[in-house]
């Protein structure tokens, strides 16, 4: 196996599981995103170790990563979140996908597709409350949840089947803002909340049952109890990494699920004054010795990240100096070092800070840092 490899603790994803799970009771449900990669934490692997931690469906972004959990054996729901091309639609019938659908034209194509080949394809309602990306108007939603329900005077309905060949099977929306305790973004969230539930209602109102309602993300897990309606769709939580969290509940503890680790595989001599890496952005300021690691933003270390962070061999930190390159980066041991050839190295995670203070250092999110590390990585999963 290569030295450089991403250790997935499936221990801390059950841990993160089950304390989610407590938090949010046992009568709503869990779906689980697995989109990205399962944020670079192996898809497969992690849907298998969500279905035996009790998950009741997972959560892809395209049809492609829909397919290949159905190909690895997985036989739960799996939603799929982002607009797919209608040239897709045959896929997901194929993989037995549940799409969010946030317009009647692509219901209508949903449904002529499923018609024709004698499905009865589940879908979910997308409404937009205030995240502005995908999703039907809250004033359209009604007529829209009719359509998708099947009812014959609709006239978007293109053939005189109807939308027979659609289950209305949930209604769902997105929230913006939910990870921030800020007060002004604690509003937004309540009323984007109020807007679903007044939706709904209207809906209910149409004589139509809405299915399994979710809102909740990762920051309304934590946040906002009113959003986790039947089920909760917490991404980065599972993973082990969240935002703030108020003293409303005790604090909800999750383990970051991804190491990342290497080896030492060359020591090297550096005299005073001696430059290293492309660009000569990091001088030695005395004698020194340092160590090549075969690791770089190739792998998905960022290369932001040059002369800001350090790695950890032995249990003691040592700087990254000089650039990051695409397969290699360079640590400085100091004058005098006991680190040895084929030492073990921590990059984040672990004995290592994780992947939140990585991205903090360069001013993005932990989800970047783990969807970023790629599949030239090997993965090692661990219990």
């Amino acid at each position: 196996m290569r030295a450089t490899r991403a250790i997935i603790h499936l221990d801390h994803f059950g841990g993160n599981f089950q304390a989610i799970r407590e938090r949010i009771g046992s009568e709503r449900q869990i779906c689980v995103p697995v989109k990205a990669d399962a944020y670079g934490h192996g898809a497969l692997r992690i849907a298998r170790a969500a279905l035996e931690t009790g998950a009741s469906c997972l959560a892809v972004a395209t049809v492609g990563e829909g397919t290949e959990l159905r190909e690895g054996g997985v036989k739960i729901p799996i939603l799929l979140l982002s607009q797919p091309l209608y040239g897709e639609i045959p896929g997901i019938l194929k993989a037995g996908l549940t799409p969010f659908v946030s317009d009647a034209a692509f219901a209508d194509a949903l449904n002529r597709e499923a018609a024709a080949a004698g499905l009865k394809l589940p879908v979910h309602l997308k409404i937009d409350t205030g995240m502005g990306r995908m999703g039907c108007s809250p004033a359209e939603a009604p007529a829209l949840a009719r359509f998708i329900a099947g009812c014959s005077n609709s006239r978007s309905c293109s053939d005189s089947q109807g939308c027979t060949a659609l289950d209305y099977a949930g209604t769902a929306t997105h929230l913006a803002v939910a990870d921030s305790a800020a007060p002004e973004d604690i509003d937004y969230t309540q009323k984007q909340i109020e807007c679903f539930k007044e939706t709904l209602a209207g809906i209910q109102s149409a004589g139509l049952n809405p299915g399994i309602v979710h809102a909740a993300n990762s920051g309304a897990v934590l946040l906002h109890p009113n959003a986790w309606f039947d089920m909760v769709r917490p991404g980065i939580l599972l993973y082990g990494y969240k935002a703030e969290e108020p003293s409303l509940f005790a604090p909800l503890q999750v383990k970051p699920v991804m190491e990342l680790r290497t080896n030492v595989v060359f020591i090297k001599k550096v005299k005073k004054g001696e430059t290293l890496s492309y660009g000569r952005t990091w001088t030695a300021p005395q004698d020194t010795n340092a160590a090549v690691l075969p690791v770089g933003y190739g792998d998905g270390l960022p290369r932001l990240v040059s002369n800001k962070w350090q790695v950890y061999i032995c249990g003691r930190a040592y700087p990254l100096v000089g650039r990051i390159c695409m397969d290699q980066c360079l640590a400085d041991l100091g004058p005098e070092t006991n680190v040895r050839l084929w030492d073990e190295v921590t990059v984040f995670g672990g004995d290592a800070p994780d992947a939140a203070v990585l991205a903090e250092r360069i001013g993005t999110i932990p989800y970047e840092i783990t969807c970023n590390i790629n599949k030239r990585v090997p993965r090692v999963y661990e219990n």
